[in-house]
């Protein structure tokens, strides 16, 4: 699904808009990476500390 549009984000529960943030804030994190803008290490730190603030796994 995507829900980059604002029309089906309005419909998402809490549950599912907390979901979409961190999977949106990873994927920034794997840019990042991707783009040499920060180290592996400095990556898995971030995804590390993202993921146990938010209650996911980084498995996503």
């Amino acid at each position: 699904m995507n829900f980059e549009n604002t029309e089906n984000w309005s419909e998402l529960s809490a549950e599912e808009k907390r979901e979409q943030l961190f999977l949106r804030q990873k994927r920034t994190l794997d840019l990042f990476l991707e783009k040499g803008a920060i180290s592996q290490a400095q990556h898995d730190k971030s995804l590390g500390d993202l993921s146990e603030k938010m209650g996911f796994s980084c498995e996503r």
